[in-house]
């Protein structure tokens, strides 16, 4: 065991898959922009040949992400929705995927759009409930793909329970079923899927990781050499692969992923709190409130909470579109995990592509507004969200219109 396995989550964070560059020097690792390297002659290298193959800027990256996933192999992307196809390129026509009913848009249109006219079969079960995930799986099951907390309505499903109950219909009908974890929402600082037992942990590098919003990656990592392998072939077969410039930009957006979710949960739990006693909001969606249902289940899984919540207006569609539009610093946008603050529509932004029928079924309504909270000064953000309700139409003409 190296003496880094011992270091703390914020020195591996900093440290890990970073030494100076034995070339020059160089604290900070460079950006191999390169698409070959100079072999020493026939079928000699130094560890690199071909960038679509292996870069040191991305293999640098992929070892500092696994080490704070406490995985011992890491790949990284061109996206998040590239890292949840190569995933699944794990499995074939004719295997049945359990996933939860509330997820991530593009995951969504993945999985039922691309995949299932290819020959995989996806269930979509509400994964707040154990129970309704081991309901879903049939002979054909080979992975149960999990999300949480859940986009967009922060919804958690129990990682460890699940984990014990697939292993014992595994154990009992002498099969494997996988089980993986988007883990995009809560980061590695917050919540470490494979230490509950998860066999593949996906994240959109863009989002919390990069922490920034300049960088569009993703990344899955895992302790299974076998999965490793198999994943390493499909990677470098297919070139789903990351420039290294974006590996760069990383591994410095990790360098502060601690003290960044530190104040992203200060700012979350102290908005979603006003919120709560907002009049003209229904329902806040945030499991990190006392009064969530799922508050005993966050206090047990993860360390701290996001910056994430979404929530429910006391209005209509017209006035939640005009509301939006009143924010200052609150910017319109897609995306998430940035140290900007950012307000998202999910019914006409990040989840369109999901049939209305099953939008309304899930909760996503035209009312619902999600919100990334960043790191900017929370009375700042507070004040803006007091300005952009005060431009709703009071109840009373509101029913007058």
């Amino acid at each position: 065991m190296s003496k880094s396995d011992n270091w703390s989550f914020e020195t591996r964070a900093i440290l890990k898959g970073q030494s100076p560059d034995p070339s020059t020097g160089a604290t900070i690792i460079p950006i191999y922009q390169t698409s070959t390297f100079t072999l020493d002659g026939i079928g000699k290298n130094k560890g690199y040949c071909y960038s679509r193959t292996g870069n040191p800027t991305r293999s640098a990256a992929a070892e500092c992400l696994a080490s704070l996933e406490d995985a011992k192999f890491g790949f990284i992307y061109p996206s998040g929705i590239a890292a949840i196809n190569s995933a699944l390129q794990l499995f074939k026509s004719g295997d049945h995927i359990v996933t939860c009913q509330d997820l991530y848009g593009g995951a969504h249109r993945l999985f039922t759009q691309i995949l299932t006219p290819l020959g995989m079969e996806f269930t979509f079960a509400d994964a707040r409930y154990t129970d309704e995930i081991i309901k879903a799986i049939k002979p054909n099951t080979k992975l149960v793909w999990l999300e949480t907390p859940s986009n967009p309505m922060m919804h958690l499903c129990d990682i460890e329970a699940v984990v014990t109950c697939v292993k014992e219909i595994n154990a009992r009908e002498n099969r494997k079923i996988f089980v993986a974890c988007d883990n995009t929402f809560a980061s590695p600082y917050i919540q470490r899927p494979l230490n509950l037992g998860v066999d593949l942990v996906m994240h959109s590098c863009t989002k919390y990781l990069g922490g920034h919003s300049d960088l569009l990656l993703g990344a899955l990592v895992t302790r299974d050499e076998q999965m490793a392998e198999r994943l390493a072939y499909l990677q470098n077969a297919t070139g789903s692969i990351a420039g290294p410039f974006d590996c760069w930009l990383l591994m410095r957006g990790m360098k502060t992923l601690a003290v960044r979710m530190k104040q992203h949960h200060a700012n979350a739990l102290e908005i979603a709190r006003w919120l709560e006693k907002n009049p003209r909001v229904l329902k806040v969606n945030c499991p990190a409130l006392e009064s969530n249902p799922q508050y005993a289940l966050y206090k047990k899984q993860m360390d701290l909470y996001n910056g994430m919540l979404s929530f429910e207006v006391d209005s209509d569609f017209d006035s939640v579109k005009a509301m939006v539009e009143k924010f200052e610093i609150f910017q319109l946008a897609e995306s998430l995990g940035g140290v900007e603050s950012l307000i998202c529509h999910p019914p006409s932004m990040t989840h369109a592509a999901v049939p209305v029928e099953r939008r309304l079924e899930l909760g996503i309504k035209d009312t619902l507004i999600r919100l990334s909270i960043g790191i900017e000064d929370v009375k700042d953000l507070l004040v803006d969200l007091e300005q952009a309700f005060a431009s709703l139409p009071s109840k009373v003409e509101s029913l007058a219109n």
